[in-house]
């Protein structure tokens, strides 16, 4: 039995290649046309063939899945390459050709097997939902109907680089936190189970001379020596719990209710939904995109199950005939003044510029909000960290100092 590798065009009119064994190229032939496709070629696949395929599988899941930098990059090279006059099937060809991720070239040759099969470029990239999200396939579709295909690009690679560059901020800010986090429970473990222990037989007699803080230490570092895999196990079991209840339905909600809620970083967050609701909302209006999907893309991009909720409340209302800023008078999540504006720009019918305007506004502030985080958060946890360190020193000295005195 051989490998002989196929192109076909589906029932579908799907162009589509692979590799298939079988005892001769005519039963191959045979067992493609019984699946009701056309045999555009066929042949043997040879063993250099075979390797060079393995060896590219393994290149694919060291490069890893593609990323929205990829995206980018794409989506800029085409807006240009499409102003430049190059047709877009040539267009895809010249970019998958240069592309150095292995599975990002492989979509966009699909997606140029899919336009030179008769489809549209909306409708190729739809099939890839999780790279090209609601907002592109949207906002690429409207720009086919009225003709302005590149300016389209532009504009979303424009909206992906603002996309990537909160992201950059976000993560950021997060990061100084958690080292901090980590050093500090990191060390509290250390203290606990390799310097306490050596303190136990200096302790051992005096109990009744020792505070109830050094009394507490040794018996918290007396348990984790003597149980640390219960303890090692709890741990994981915590945070492999909270994960996955991070994912259910119930999960997700209360995180992204505690988002809003917690003093220091509310406001952050609140920044972050709202200059990203806008950003989308006024994008999708300006391209063209039909009001109902413009709100349902809306809710879907937000971030934040809140806001979620709040825009499929606006789009239930819009789909009764009811203007978008009435529910939004009822709401907490958007300010007063934002919902003035939003109505302003319904009355003036001039919405997408001003929900353009208003997303600037959000976004200078959302990194405002980010660097009065990080100079916040930066105190605290410095504070948190010395104050369990020195307890844990205090409870450990002033013990030896206390028996000190009563020797003498």
């Amino acid at each position: 039995m051989a490998n002989y590798k196929f192109q076909i065009r589906t029932s579908k009119g799907e162009t589509q290649v692979g590799v298939l064994a079988a005892d001769s190229a005519a039963t191959a032939a045979a067992i493609l046309r019984g699946q009701g496709a056309h045999v555009l070629s066929l042949g043997t696949v040879v063993a250099s063939e075979v390797s060079a395929g393995f060896l590219t599988k393994i290149r694919e899941l060291n490069a890893g899945k593609p990323k929205q930098k990829h995206v980018l990059d794409f989506t800029t090279q085409l807006a240009v390459m499409i102003r430049a006059g190059i047709n877009i099937r040539a267009a895809l060809d010249g970019i998958g050709e240069q592309t150095e991720h292995p599975g990002f070239k492989k979509i966009i040759l699909g997606l140029k097997a899919d336009v030179e099969a008769g489809k549209q470029f909306s409708e190729a990239i739809g099939r890839h939902p999780k790279l090209f999200g609601p907002l592109y396939v949207n906002m690429v579709r409207a720009s086919e109907m009225s003709g302005s295909f590149s300016q389209m690009l532009d504009r979303i690679a424009g909206y992906i680089t603002q996309e990537i560059e909160t992201r950059k901020m976000v993560v950021g800010a997060s990061i100084y936190p958690g080292v901090i986090g980590t050093m500090a429970v990191s060390v509290t473990i250390f203290l606990l189970t390799f310097v306490l222990p050596k303190f136990a037989a200096v302790f051992e007699g005096k109990e009744d001379v020792l505070p109830w803080a050094t009394k507490f230490l040794m018996a918290l570092s007396a348990f984790m020596v003597k149980n640390w895999y219960f303890v090692l196990g709890g741990i994981f079991a915590g945070v492999g719990g909270s994960i996955a209840f991070g994912k259910t339905e119930i999960g997700s909600f209360w995180i992204d209710r505690l988002k809003l809620g917690i003093p220091i970083v509310k406001q952050m967050f609140r920044a972050l939904f709202i200059s990203r609701s806008l950003q989308t909302m006024g994008q999708l209006i300006n391209a063209g995109v039909p009001m109902l999907d413009t709100l349902a893309i809306t809710g879907d991009v937000s971030g934040n199950r809140l806001y979620k909720d709040m825009w499929r409340s606006v789009y239930t209302n819009v789909k009764q005939g009811k203007k978008i800023s009435a529910p939004l008078m009822k709401t907490s999540l958007l300010p007063r003044s934002v919902v003035q504006m939003v109505s302003a720009g319904e009355e003036s019918g001039k919405l997408g510029e001003v929900l353009d305007e208003i997303s600037v506004y959000y976004a200078k502030m959302l990194k405002d909000r980010i660097k009065a985080v990080t100079s916040l958060i930066e105190p605290i946890m410095i504070i948190v960290m010395g104050s369990v360190v020195g307890f844990i020193a205090m409870a450990i000295i002033l013990p030896i100092f206390k028996m000190s005195a009563i020797v003498k």
